[in-house]
């Protein structure tokens, strides 16, 4: 699972702390000309695109535990895929700013150093021009519970779903006692908003979302090379979002048909789904809860003697924020 926020970043001036920070992770010491130093984001509060969200005992944890590790691309665990450290790290409240859930803001925000070579010359200008930005955390957590029922969203017998919302409350799975922090990447989506290299808060589109409210209002635009790329990568999301939404669209129809079929027998699947053709998700939603709510009256979901799934695994647990 990926975390993330866009956000404009500028160098760090490197200070006298800074130095001594970075000077207990190296084997030879470095003098403030020969490292770039940089902040990021790595990780929130605020519910992500996978209906999740740290809550504040998990974020406090992370800055203690990321301090020292390696920052990679794309999560490729490979050693020549090094590229910067963590030298830094601590948990910030920002009561200003509120969350999706009305929640004051808190992020892990990190100070990342990496030695001023030829080999990085061409990232550090990337990172400088804002290309590289968006980051993703690997860790592992032990406890997913439901904002919902306050169950175990993986092996419980909680049946709510991430993303719905029962009696006005978003389902979302909780993340809380962090065990280990395995790396951080670079990454071109990650699931949350707010992660990333960072100067300071400002909205991912921003200049985008300007641009689209420009035309729509029927005003002529013109755009940079800079607008045009940022335009481009917004639409890709967007076509990212919609290819999700066509697969979630379709996993709903198939609820839908075979509580369906438990209610309505003598309709056959094909005239059903015509007659939701029309239907937005949200309609489809409620459809679907009803007619479950309705077979869960004439035919148990659930057998009475449904096995509890094991809570110890055998893997080490291992994700990707």
């Amino acid at each position: 699972m990926n975390k993330e926020f866009k956000s404009s970043i500028s160098p760090c001036t490197v200070t006298d702390e800074d130095l001594k920070l970075i000077n207990k992770l190296t084997v030879k010491e470095l003098t403030a000309e020969e490292v770039y130093t940089f902040n990021v984001i790595l990780c929130d509060n605020e519910v992500d695109r996978d209906c999740e969200r740290f809550d504040i005992a998990a974020l406090e944890k992370m800055a203690e535990l990321f301090v020292g590790v390696t920052g990679i691309f794309d999560h490729n665990p490979g050693s020549g895929n090094q590229t910067a450290r963590i030298f830094s790290a601590k948990c910030e409240k920002y009561p200003e700013k509120k969350t999706s859930l009305g929640d004051d803001y808190t992020c892990v925000k990190a100070r990342a150093y990496m030695p001023r070579t030829n080999k990085n010359a061409d990232l550090i200008t990337e990172i400088d021009a804002g290309i590289k930005k968006e980051v993703s955390v690997s860790c592992s957590a032990k406890t997913f519970t439901c904002s919902v029922c306050g169950g175990d969203i993986r092996y419980g017998n909680c049946n709510h779903i991430k993303g719905e919302t029962y009696n006005g409350k978003l389902c979302h799975c909780i993340i809380s006692d962090i065990n280990d922090a395995y790396e951080w990447s670079f990454v071109a989506i990650p699931a949350q908003v707010n992660a990333g290299v960072t100067k300071g808060f400002e909205s991912k589109f921003r200049h985008t979302q300007n641009l689209i409210k420009s035309i729509k209002n029927g005003e002529c635009v013109k755009i940079d090379r800079q607008q045009a790329e940022e335009l481009c990568g917004y639409i890709s999301l967007l076509e990212k979002q919609a290819d999700d939404g066509r697969i979630f669209r379709q996993s709903l129809m198939g609820e839908i048909n075979k509580f369906a079929l438990i209610c309505l027998p003598s309709l056959d699947s094909e005239s059903f789904e015509k007659m939701c053709a029309g239907s937005d998700t949200k309609e489809l939603i409620k459809l679907r809860d009803a007619f479950r709510l309705k077979a869960g009256e004439i035919v148990p979901l659930s057998p009475q003697l449904k096995a509890k799934k094991e809570n110890n695994v055998t893997n080490n647990n291992e994700f990707k924020f």
